[in-house]
């Protein structure tokens, strides 16, 4: 199979390296991903002219390094840089550094990467290691290649979105299919002055609200229990519960 491989963590992290040591093992992989970090860059396009250039990470992998978001880099792929002669037939974006649970699945360039997929009716996977000490990357992509390996083949335009837990806290517990929690965080800003006197602030985020009082069980439950986390993604945000009720307003305007 050919498979697609983008990140938000650029194309020198280690987290896409060891990603793609795995995917080689399912196929051909084509590498397209940022030339600098853009995590957080949710589902950003440029629109600006993009710059891309070839490169080899010596002993590793060569690709595509283009200087935009993860959303870009897919668009560029497909519309661009693959020849349509060897279609894609999975996209992959990962390995994050760090999770993309919870409310962090808007924010994530990683999900971003993967929903950009499925615009184009491919299946797509996100993948994502929870922050670790160390980070042991290499046996975190195993553990998602094990996974990837059982539940393929995806239907077409289908998004996952997977993480692996700590794993310097021993292996997974085993996979659960959950989903996605929509608690928010403990956010905080640090502020501090610039060189000129004003106040500026920096984002420095925080722990997940409460995971144990999540019932039922959430990704974010789930993933600081020690489990795997997969989770279906939907490309249609409509909320039709919504609309229903919508409908059973008399909206009218008046000439």
């Amino acid at each position: 199979m050919h498979i697609l491989l983008t990140n938000d963590d650029g194309i020198f992290a280690p987290g896409l390296a060891a990603l793609y040591a795995q995917l080689v093992k399912l196929g051909k992989v084509t590498v397209a991903a940022p030339a600098d970090v853009r995590s957080g860059a949710g589902h950003s396009i440029s629109l600006q002219a993009l710059r891309f250039d070839p490169v080899e990470i010596v002993g590793k992998f060569s690709g595509y390094s283009i200087e935009g978001s993860p959303a870009d880099c897919i668009k560029l792929a497909m519309n661009e840089l693959i020849d349509p002669r060897n279609p894609v037939d999975l996209v992959v974006s990962g390995m994050n550094c760090g999770a993309n649970v919870g409310i962090n699945v808007f924010y994530s360039g990683t999900v971003a990467g993967a929903i950009e997929g499925g615009f184009y009716n491919l299946p797509a996977i996100a993948v994502s290691a929870a922050l670790d000490e160390p980070l042991n990357f290499e046996k975190a992509a195993e553990y998602a290649l094990r996974v990837i390996k059982q539940i393929l083949p995806l239907p077409a335009g289908q998004v996952l979105n997977l993480n692996i837990p700590p794993l310097s806290k021993g292996a997974p517990k085993g996979v659960l299919v959950v989903p996605q929690s929509t608690h928010g965080f403990e956010e905080r800003y640090q502020a501090e002055e610039d060189e000129d006197g004003q106040n500026i602030y920096t984002l420095t985020g925080g722990l997940h609200r409460d995971p144990h009082a999540e019932q039922p069980a959430t990704d974010v439950q789930a993933l600081f229990a020690g489990y795997i986390t997969l989770t279906g993604l939907r490309l249609d945000l409509t909320d039709p519960r919504l609309n229903e009720t919508l409908r059973e307003i008399p909206i009218e305007i008046k000439p």
